[in-house]
């Protein structure tokens, strides 16, 4: 069997060895569509092909722009690599200016787009670039839609000159550039080749159990490296890939495709967790007190029988009566959930091992490709409060300063056109990722907070934000926290209250107080249940690093308001722009 070293070679792979009759699955005016890995390789070079006819050379690139992920993406993404032109995935959520400096810095010729709103942001820009043509996924009038390529390339006359292309493509050789949504300024280029993502792809094969004929479930962007990396994983697995309709109708399509895999961001399981969690409120009686008990051993979980047998035997009764309706609830099927680009909550990790559905957490960065690290419940390899081993072919090491050190195949070729940068997070074959850590003696990573978001109060005491909100955000009271206090002479907090759980706290305690988020937002009987929750947090923390106050904003934090970049990381200076009212009453 062909050995994989270009991104194009996974579908090829999986037609030898699976040949799958459900490789890719969308969803089309409510009716699950699949295409054979047959059918997704044969439109791939039809593709290909087309876009020799229309001259596009080696190293052109292409941007694809997808409001929800789906097979289209797949079938452009290898047609583009294959003629050995770079794929340039572009958040959907993003402003028109920043399409505009994307497509501009990337210089793209062709764009693909999902629908009529991202397609009228493109246009709004388009004069500006140098776009040459743009195709739709979606039939939209007045634009071209992506099929017209297949007729393009119907003919296969020119089959030939694809494979020459393909041969062409060295695994060195460039195979996407990512920009980072960033949290503050332009953002960054991410290069990397077919080697750093496939290499990625192999050596996180081994961490996650996947078998034949799984299904997963994926809504995830793909525009960023975590799906899209598990994307070319789950063809190399020869898993059944189901595109979710949306994030909104996740609980809905997992039922109905009964996955046996998803990865999600920990924003989501959150979200499974407190729905899950409120579910408890609709009962009473000895039912209610068996759901909250089942909770409470759930969250005292840990792996490999830890707690003993007299525990393991609870958690077989609770597994039996209460979480074997958690699992049917999420289609039965799924042994395994993946999490990252951000800190899981270690009550998440517990709450969901216990109930059968773990969740491995991993780590990684857009220029790792993006896998660093990962738990394995194999062969000891699951460890709670942690990120779990390197994995295969990459190094990890702890600088003095406690910064995370990442060496491998896997690291970038660099940041686009911007040397400087590039020059700024390597030192030798080392990428500095910003983030501080510490290893621990059997080799799993844990990680501590960010360099750059570590800061020193007036009084000269350094203060880790992350450390303080990842405590925080295991309340159920709060669904965002951002401390603050740079300069200032005390730590505080911008909160926003989880609005869904407080109206339910209301009704529950009967409590005079308007259900409007302003209102709640603004309601000493809110602000005094809060501070139950700092006060229980500040107690794990020294006297200079505690959260000394707090203001609750009235809205709740999003990507389209700005307050979030497109994998839910906190845009520090924004929010803290947006809610400046309130950081001047904090320190006024």
């Amino acid at each position: 069997m062909a050995e994989i070293t270009r991104l194009f070679d996974f579908p090829y792979y999986q037609l030898e060895k699976y040949n799958l009759n459900k490789a890719l699955t969308t969803k089309y005016d409510g009716k699950w569509t699949s295409i054979s890995t047959k059918e997704y390789i044969d439109k791939a070079n039809a593709i290909s092909r087309a876009l020799l006819k229309l001259g596009v050379e080696k190293n052109d690139k292409i941007a694809v722009i997808s409001s929800n992920n789906r097979t289209e993406w797949n079938i452009v993404d290898i047609g583009i690599l294959q003629v050995g032109a770079q794929n340039i995935p572009i958040y959907p959520t993003i402003s028109s200016d920043e399409y505009e400096y994307v497509l501009n810095h990337s210089e793209s010729i062709y764009c693909f787009v999902s629908d009529e709103e991202v397609l009228q942001k493109v246009l709004r820009i388009k004069d500006k670039t140098k776009l040459k043509e743009v195709y739709s996924f979606d039939r939209i009038d007045g634009c071209k839609h992506y099929s017209e390529l297949f007729q393009l390339g119907k003919d296969k006359n020119n089959q030939n000159e694809v494979e020459i292309r393909k041969d062409e493509v060295k695994p060195s050789d460039l195979a996407t550039i990512i920009y980072t949504s960033g949290t503050t300024g332009k953002p960054k280029g991410v290069m990397l080749s077919h080697h750093n993502i496939v290499s990625n792809v192999l050596a996180s094969e081994k961490r996650i159990p996947l078998a034949k004929g799984d299904k997963a479930l994926s809504f995830l962007p793909v525009c960023h490296i975590f799906e899209r990396m598990i994307l070319y994983l789950y063809q190399y697995c020869g898993i059944e890939i189901y595109y979710a309709e949306s994030i909104e109708k996740v609980a809905v399509n997992l039922n109905e495709v009964k996955p046996n895999i998803m990865t999600a961001v920990p924003r989501l399981y959150e979200k499974m967790y407190d729905k899950l969690y409120a579910k408890g409120k609709e009962l009473s009686g000895v039912k209610k007190i068996l759901y909250y008990w089942a909770i409470n051993l759930g969250l005292q979980f840990e792996p490999y029988g830890a707690n003993g047998w007299w525990y393991e035997k609870k958690l077989s009764i609770a597994r039996k009566l209460i979480f074997s309706k958690w699992q049917a609830a999420f289609g039965g099927n799924l042994n395994v959930m993946v999490s990252g680009s951000a800190a899981l909550q270690t009550r998440l990790t517990k709450i969901f091992a216990a109930s059968g559905m773990p969740i491995m957490e991993g780590y990684g960065l857009t220029e790792s490709s993006p896998v660093v690290s990962v738990n394995d419940e194999n062969n000891g390899g699951f460890r709670i409060g942690t990120v779990g081993k390197a994995i295969d072919d990459v190094e990890v090491k702890i600088a003095e300063d406690d910064e995370i050190l990442v060496k491998g195949s896997n690291v970038m070729l660099g940041y686009y056109k911007d040397p400087e940068k590039t020059a700024e997070v390597m030192t030798g074959e080392y990428f500095h990722t910003g983030d501080k850590g510490n290893i621990d003696k059997d080799g799993f990573l844990s990680i501590t907070g960010r360099k750059k978001e570590m800061f020193k109060t007036s009084g000269g005491k350094y203060v880790i934000p992350a450390l303080l909100e990842n405590e925080l955000k295991q309340s159920l009271f709060i669904e965002q926290i951002m401390v603050v206090g740079e300069g200032e002479k005390m730590p505080a907090a911008l909160i926003q209250p989880n609005f869904e759980f407080v109206k339910d706290w209301i009704d529950r305690k009967g409590k005079d107080v308007n259900k409007d988020n302003t209102s709640i937002a603004n309601s000493e009987t809110i602000i005094k249940r809060i501070q139950k929750e700092i006060d229980k947090c500040n107690a794990n923390f020294g006297k200079w690093e505690q959260i000394k106050r707090f203001e609750l904003t009235p809205n709740i934090w999003n990507i389209d308001d700005g307050h979030l970049t497109p994998t839910m990381k906190m845009k520090r200076d924004v929010i803290k722009e947006i809610y400046k009212d309130l950081y001047d009453k904090i320190y006024s």
